[in-house]
């Protein structure tokens, strides 16, 4: 048999578990644990004690009479009968005599002591019913059956893991710090304001569904909502009022904790009927009838069970308790279906916390929140804060500003290069409050912030002027609002859906330059993140990189203010720009990307235009440059990285250009009608497949820059060095062969490029060039040795100064 300690180890469940056992079911362990002593108590003492004791039946015995026994010498036998189950033997000693010691009188038999011993085998198997000898086993199989019944949904694998998570989630819950902080602000709060939320919560119907939505802080100011560009005067939590529902999928449902008591109801009802019908048969005596007269002489033999009476005691304490275990499922049969388990309210912790957006629950939670509620209600009620998002929001706020404090904000406060203090935050849960003391800050970046809230303390940063919101919708309390409408100057956002476009940057009335940059095209959006743009009255700069196929109508409401229009596109083909002409301020123009194969007629009506970048579309013919000749203040044209093949005489009519980007396209020669634009100050060729420059070059004495790098130069004509203002000269990854010496003529010369082409020498005349330095002089070093010693000299005097000078020329240039 089993030991009491290992079969214990049966009942073993792990501790975090007991909240999910109501008083009934540990009510019915504890029974299991009674029936298991009871068995294995009954066991014992029927291994150890439990016989029968059997004598013949004389009326069964053979006709003929049994022979004397042998005389022993020095004993007497006698020869009367018996009346007992067994013939006693008289034995008289030789010095008494029979009337000194009476002989005992009783039935004499003739079977040995062998044979009574098989005789009581025999009857033990054969007499006594089923149930007397295997009552013990029978009740510890049932116990055993009961109490795994009991604890394997705790153990099954569909089951087990789902209730471990969901223990140790609520565990957790009940022991949080944050938990009991979040409950104890909650108390704080003025009850009179409690009301008034539950009050405005109350007044909106709620709304099920099967997942979570979204839900906003609760914040002690207003905030401005998304459905509009009002104001809510009333809390985020009651903004957003709707209930929801956490659900599992449909078809599964908590199918394990509603079978487990119906198995174990079936086996009371299996175990009572049986075990009533047998009890009966659990008898003292019995009679035996075991076909062996062959072998003792007797047919029949009354029998006697010792462990009768202890039995059926045992057995009837079993039926009781039995009993006792089937009210007890009936009951919860009776609970499961009398209550409706499959959903739980957390209305009751609504109304008694200022927490009103906790979500009610259904299916497996519902019912495990109901057997948690038989063990300790305040489970439920901890775990109904930990589904709030307005306490989870808390909490993270918390979190939040415990881990970034000032000093570690000061910390990552850089220097940009417009020498502008920056801040840039990045995959943080919110915005920390310390951010708003850093009163210097000029250019605040917050990136991939799901819950980005601008308090009121943001009135104390008196320098802050540029924000960047890249994938963070922001929410924004009513006086920080009034701040930015003052004080914002320039807004970033990038966003992956119009919906998460603040609806308040709508209302910046001095915001000067706005950057958007997300899908605003798809068919869902319909371009709803650009209706109000009309309220921006001081806008100036819009740049949209985006997937536009038309320019938004939208745009032309702020064309009396708007001086600059970028729409970096992704590719997608840009088809209608009608809209563009009743932008009639717009000075700068960038089309980037959009597919275009000419130039747009109706830029040509922009007549107040002074930049136009067509940068990276599929332009191959420029005729239409003729029509620049009405844009009188057009002083900038970029057709860089392109398809033109060639350049019209027609450039010549546009008199006014004075920066001309044509690099990165295939173009194979330069007109001399481009010459004569005689106020170009800035000629990028670079790129193409150039051969030859012509002479006419000379004709632009206000040139300053001139790039014609990667093409197929092989001569570069001395009428070029005539343009004496020339300060960056780019002549690398050519064919040239000489450079004539006539460039020490170029007295403002500050960068030249020669690398990567047939020189074999540099002229000693680059000495002449009193602002170049090596750092911008670009050529391979053994050019570089070759020049005179006085040369090399004077070029590598203030180098670092001169390298400086000379990037920044050329990047003012490009």
């Amino acid at each position: 048999m089993f030991t009491l300690t290992e079969v214990a180890s049966l009942n073993d469940i792990q501790p975090t578990y007991r909240i999910l056992k109501p008083w009934w079911d540990v009510f019915m362990d504890y029974l299991g644990i009674v029936m298991l002593m009871l068995a294995i108590f009954a066991g014992t003492m029927q291994l150890t004690r439990d016989q029968v004791v059997c004598l013949p039946d004389l009326d069964s015995s053979l006709d003929e009479v049994p022979p004397l026994p042998t005389e022993v010498p020095g004993r007497t036998w006698s020869k009367e009968s018996a009346v007992g189950e067994q013939a006693a033997p008289l034995m008289v000693a030789p010095e008494q005599t029979p009337t000194q010691q009476p002989a005992p009188t009783g039935i004499r038999t003739k079977l040995d002591f062998q044979q009574y011993v098989f005789v009581n085998q025999m009857c033990y198997h054969v007499a006594l019913p089923w149930y007397s000898k295997y009552f013990p086993y029978l009740a510890l199989i049932h116990t055993l059956i009961l109490m795994v019944s009991s604890n394997f949904w705790f153990k099954y694998p569909r089951t087990s893991s789902k209730i471990e998570h969901f223990v140790s989630i609520l565990g957790k819950c009940f022991e949080s710090p944050w938990t009991t902080k979040a409950l104890s602000e909650t108390a704080c709060e003025d009850s009179e304001e409690n009301k008034q939320r539950l009050a405005g919560a109350s007044s909106h119907p709620k709304h099920f569904s099967t997942s979570s939505e979204e839900g906003s802080p609760n914040q002690s100011a207003p905030m401005l909502t998304k459905s509009g560009v009002t104001f809510s005067a009333e809390k985020l939590v009651s903004e957003a009022p709707s209930m929801t529902i956490l659900d599992k999928k449909d078809g599964e449902q908590a199918k394990a904790l509603f079978e487990k008591t119906l198995i174990k109801t079936v086996k009371f009802i299996v175990i009572l009927c049986y075990t009533m019908t047998f009890v009966a048969s659990i008898d003292f005596h019995h009679l035996c009838e075991p076909e062996i007269k062959h072998l003792t002489g007797y047919r029949k033999f009354h029998c006697t069970h010792n462990m009768a009476f202890m039995l059926k005691k045992l057995l009837v304490s079993y039926i009781a308790l039995i009993c006792v275990y089937g009210v007890i499922c009936i009951y919860t049969l009776f609970w499961l279906f009398r209550r409706p388990l499959k959903e739980y309210s957390f209305e009751k912790v609504r109304e008694e916390s200022s927490f009103s957006d906790i979500p009610d629950v259904k299916n497996d939670f519902a019912f495990l929140l109901h057997m948690v509620d038989q063990y300790d209600q305040l489970y439920s009620k901890r775990f109904g804060v930990f589904l709030s998002e307005v306490s989870e929001n808390k909490l993270r706020e918390i979190s939040l500003n415990h881990e970034w404090t000032f000093e570690k904000l000061r910390q990552h406060v850089t220097r940009n290069v417009q020498e502008k203090l920056e801040l840039h935050l990045f995959m943080l849960s919110g915005v920390p409050d310390a951010v708003f003391d850093l009163t210097d800050l000029e250019i605040l970046k917050l990136e991939l912030i799901p819950e980005a809230r601008i308090t009121a303390k943001i009135s104390q940063m008196i320098n802050l002027q540029e924000l960047h919101f890249y994938h963070c919708p922001a929410k924004v309390e009513q006086t920080a609002f009034i701040f930015l409408r003052d004080h914002l100057r320039c807004l970033h956002v990038k966003f992956t859906d119009v919906a998460e476009i603040p609806s308040w940057l709508y209302l910046l009335k001095n915001l000067q330059e706005l950057y958007l940059v997300g899908n605003l095209n798809s068919e869902n959006n319909k371009m709803i993140g650009l209706e109000s743009l009309r309220d921006l009255r001081h806008l100036k700069v819009l740049q949209l990189k985006s997937n536009l196929t038309k320019v938004p109508t939208n745009i032309t409401d702020l064309s009396p203010h708007l001086v600059k229009l970028v729409v970096h596109n992704d590719g997608t083909k840009l088809l209608v720009l009608n809209s563009l002409k009743k932008m009639m301020n717009l000075s700068e123009l960038e089309l980037h990307n959009c597919e275009l194969e000419r130039i747009p007629h109706a830029i040509f009506s922009l007549t107040n235009l002074q930049e136009l970048d067509l940068k990276s579309n599929h332009i191959r013919t420029i005729e239409e440059v003729i029509s620049f000749q009405h844009l009188k203040r057009l002083t900038c044209l970029k057709l860089w990285h392109n398809k033109i093949i060639s350049i019209p005489l027609s450039i010549s009519h546009v008199k006014n250009l004075e920066w001309l980007y044509l690099s990165h396209n295939k173009l194979e020669c330069l007109p001399s009608s481009l010459f004569t634009l005689l106020k170009l100050r800035h000629l990028d060729v670079s790129h193409n497949s150039i051969a030859a420059v012509p002479p006419e070059v000379g004709f632009l004495q206000n040139l300053q820059y001139f790039a014609i790098t990667g093409n197929k130069l092989e001569v570069v004509p001395k009428q070029l060095f005539k343009c004496t203002k020339l300060r960056t000269l780019c002549l690398g990854h050519n064919c040239v062969a000489a450079l004539p010496d006539r460039v020490g003529q170029l007295a403002q010369l500050s960068h030249l490029e020669l690398k990567s082409n047939c020189l074999d020498r540099l002229p000693a005349q680059l000495g002449q060039c009193p602002l170049l330095r090596r750092g911008c002089l670009v050529v391979e070093d053994h050019l570089f040795d070759s020049l005179p010693m006085e040369v090399k000299e004077s070029i590598n005097q203030d180098s670092a100064g001169a390298f400086a000078n000379g990037c920044r020329c050329l990047t003012d240039g490009r």
